[in-house]
């Protein structure tokens, strides 16, 4: 047995011993014989190699600041219940002013018969729909309660967004009041469908959206999305789903959708004051991405830009003289001839998205734009007065 357990420490010994070895390996100084089969070093590659560190998040930090952003902002969010004609919903909003007025989305109260507002404290008061906006999804709630109810949220720039900058949503996933998430900021300026149709069936977009892996699921909608400032940036609208549960629910994938907090800085107090926000009106319907074998069949070698398909009959884009596309390609339903519009009032027009943020942030019904287009190869500048989508 002695023998044994003899043998058992000599064995963890050299382990132990080879172990070290590997962890104190050290660098052997440069050989003055090198031989053509020698494998390359890290060192061969650059003669000045750089080294990227990732400073270790302090965890306990981490938590403060989370903890601390939790119990200041959550006072603000509210849960909302809606009777309709279909039933009940489920969604959240928050608090914008210390005059009882909350943010949410359209989806959430539409076709409401009556709409309960309930506060982190317990209290729970009846909403009156004030104000909707078909194209961003927000509507505006108006409560009558007691000022130590209100606790207004500070809404951010979300032009300052950076992809991987983390964020978090609280709201009323499934009716779990308070749930808080944390992700990041997968993308930036992301297109939806708006909820307003044209004349001819189709529907507006809606632009300048946030992408984010933060847990959204149905109730989240109209709640906040907020940066480590504990400030507004988006607010939930949706998430991309590939099915549903057992219930019927929609499945998070974790893509989720928030409007920029700087159109809700524009829509909002016109919802207040008027009921209504009137969205800038250009009249093009554009193809958002082109492949090389679609860039071929056009006969386009600029990379970038918004291709115009179509532009509507007697709409803002038409008057100016932008032209959609009218021949036939080697791609079915692909039409060619349309203009390139590269730029907006100088700025770079990569995809269609780049376009409509711009307009939604910096434009109204009644100004004019300038667009630079190409057309036949060649580049002009082209002035359009933007309509009114209503």
């Amino acid at each position: 047995m002695n023998r044994i357990i003899r043998v058992l420490i000599a064995i963890l010994s050299l382990i132990v011993i080879l172990s070290c070895q590997t962890i104190t390996t050290e660098v052997l100084p440069d050989s003055t014989e090198k031989t053509t089969d020698e494998i390359p070093t890290y060192e061969s590659f650059s003669d000045t190699p750089t080294f990227n560190t990732i400073p270790v998040p302090d965890l306990a930090n981490v938590e403060e600041i989370l903890t601390t952003l939790y119990t200041t902002v959550d006072p603000g969010i509210v849960a909302i219940q809606v009777i309709t004609a279909e039933g009940e919903g489920l969604g959240s909003g928050f608090v914008i002013d210390y005059q009882g007025h909350i943010v949410t989305n359209y989806h959430v109260v539409e076709g409401e018969h009556s709409i309960e507002v309930d506060f982190p404290s317990g209290y729970k008061t009846y909403g009156e729909v004030i104000g909707t906006d078909l194209d961003s999804d927000l509507a505006v709630i108006k409560v009558d309660v007691a000022d130590e109810e209100l606790h207004p949220l500070t809404l951010g720039d979300s032009s300052q967004l950076k992809v991987g900058q983390t964020v978090i949503a609280i709201g009323n996933p499934y009716g779990l009041t308070g749930t808080m998430t944390v992700g990041i900021v997968s993308a930036l300026g992301r297109t939806l469908d708006s909820q307003r149709q044209t004349e001819s069936g189709a529907y507006y977009t809606a632009a300048d959206l946030i992408q984010t892996d933060a847990s959204i699921n149905p109730g989240n909608s109209g709640g906040p999305l907020l940066n480590l400032n504990g400030e507004v940036v988006g607010v939930n609208r949706a998430i991309q789903t590939a099915g549903s549960t057992m219930t019927g629910a929609a499945v998070n994938t974790g893509i989720g959708f928030a409007i920029a907090s700087n159109i809700v800085k524009r829509v909002v107090p016109s919802l207040i004051k008027f009921g209504s926000y009137d969205y800038p009106y250009l009249g093009i319907t554009s193809r958002e991405v082109l492949n090389l074998t679609a860039m071929e069949a056009l006969g386009i070698t600029h990379m970038g830009g918004a291709y115009v398909v179509n532009v509507s009959a007697g709409g803002p884009a038409s008057r100016a003289g932008i032209r959609g596309g009218t021949r036939a390609t080697s791609i079915t339903g692909l039409v060619g001839g349309g203009d390139l519009i590269i730029a907006a009032d100088g700025r770079p027009v990569n995809v269609f998205s780049d376009l409509l943020s711009y307009l939604v942030n910096n434009k109204s019904p009644g100004d004019t734009i300038t667009l630079t287009v190409l057309r036949n190869g060649e580049e002009m500048d082209i002035d359009v007065v933007l309509g009114s989508r209503r």
